[in-house]
């Protein structure tokens, strides 16, 4: 087939004058070098780390379309505090898009790049908001007969930051997780990880119907904290279990602190000698998410042998190694229909993408909820 010279790609630019401003401009399909294919972007999803960079921290509440089909163009205002934040961002227009899956329509000279010729293929690289993408044969993940575009665009974030947290569980010697915002894509996805390989798990969600989700997937603890039991109830799970890892993708609030003081309860009914300092097994919590962006709070009441930090699928795979890092793709390859299923609310254009009422919908950011973007929509 004949390949374009241009295609329409997704920027996001914050200004001098406190506005942010989501488009879609033209641009150039570069020549391809000889290790190199051109991706026809077929599906990619919008996911919470890439709506950090589409809005950073814009008024989304506020938030104006003009403009019809490609030349809509989405602004929002920014807050003095977010300026101050997004400082180093001012008036950079910034490519957005973490993965997506399409179709390889050209190739360069290299047998690995000319053997991609025709398949569908995964990508995580960035900048997948378009319409086109060239990228490094050996970054395209070949998906297996049968496997579509739709099947691939979500293979990389959620299925190995899950498969990830159980690299990290075995990394740092825990036995057991806790995890919030259980109820989501990735949550569902780190279920049935953890019943495959027999890894003890601990969910956490807001809402009852969340609660009946995750137990009709045979989720054996579920805890809801919105209950007037949730401390009591974590507790019990945690001393059940012995988990003494969690991730926490709300960030702010209090949630990371209650996990802790749970986890210090439950080493305290295991008998042992008194020690003002607390348990000994170390407890840890990893931030890898935003939900909420309040600040995170502490209260401190789980003694010396904690630990609260973020932790960044990107900077895991780069400490794990290449070994590794081949060994969750393969998996994920293999069990894309399964294991890593993901699931789509809606189905939308770039230029659908830019619409302010079709924004706050997925930015809203509602469990359970996720939004496809098809380029060639």
């Amino acid at each position: 087939m004949t390949t374009p010279s241009t295609h329409l790609q997704m920027f996001s630019t914050v200004s001098e004058s406190g506005e942010l401003r989501l488009e879609l401009k033209e641009k150039s399909i570069p020549a391809l070098e000889a290790n190199q294919v051109l991706v026809r972007i077929e599906a990619t999803p919008i996911n919470p780390s890439d709506q950090g960079v589409m809005f950073g921290w814009s008024d989304i509440s506020a938030a104006t379309s003009a403009g019809e089909g490609q030349n809509t163009v989405l602004t929002a205002p920014v807050s003095e505090q977010g300026m101050r934040v997004m400082k180093a961002r001012v008036g950079q227009a910034l490519a957005v898009g973490n993965e997506g899956a399409g179709t390889v329509v050209a190739t360069g000279s290299d047998e690995l790049a000319k053997g991609l010729a025709g398949k569908v293929v995964a990508v995580m690289g960035g900048s997948m908001y378009a319409q086109y993408r060239v990228v490094n044969a050996d970054a395209c993940l070949p998906l297996l007969e049968g496997h579509t575009a739709k099947d691939g665009a979500s293979c990389f974030v959620n299925p190995l930051t899950a498969l990830s947290m159980i690299e990290t569980m075995k990394m740092e010697d825990h036995s057991a997780l806790v995890h919030t915002a259980a109820a989501s894509n990735l949550g569902q996805m780190l279920v049935r990880i953890c019943q495959a390989d027999g890894v003890e798990l601990v969910n956490i969600v807001r809402k009852d119907e969340q609660v009946a989700l995750l137990r009709d997937m045979g989720a054996k603890y579920v805890i809801n904290s919105s209950s007037e039991n949730f401390m009591a109830e974590l507790t019990d799970a945690i001393h059940a279990t012995g988990a003494t890892l969690a991730f926490d993708a709300t960030g702010g609030g209090t949630l990371a602190s209650n996990i802790l003081a749970c986890m210090e309860a439950a080493a305290a009914r295991t008998p042992g000698a008194y020690s003002i300092y607390g348990s000994v097994k170390h407890k840890q919590v990893y931030l890898y998410g935003n939900l909420d962006t309040s600040p995170t709070v502490l209260q401190r009441a789980y003694g010396m042998a904690w630990g609260v930090g973020g932790w960044l699928l990107p900077n895991f795979l780069a400490k794990a190694g290449m070994e590794v890092a081949a060994r969750l793709r393969t998996r994920v390859a293999r069990e894309l229909k399964t294991t890593f299923a993901s699931h789509y609310t809606n189905e939308i254009s770039l230029a659908e993408a830019l619409d302010a009422d079709t924004v706050r919908q997925y930015y809203a950011k509602h469990t359970g909820e996720k939004f496809l973007i098809c380029p060639q929509k």
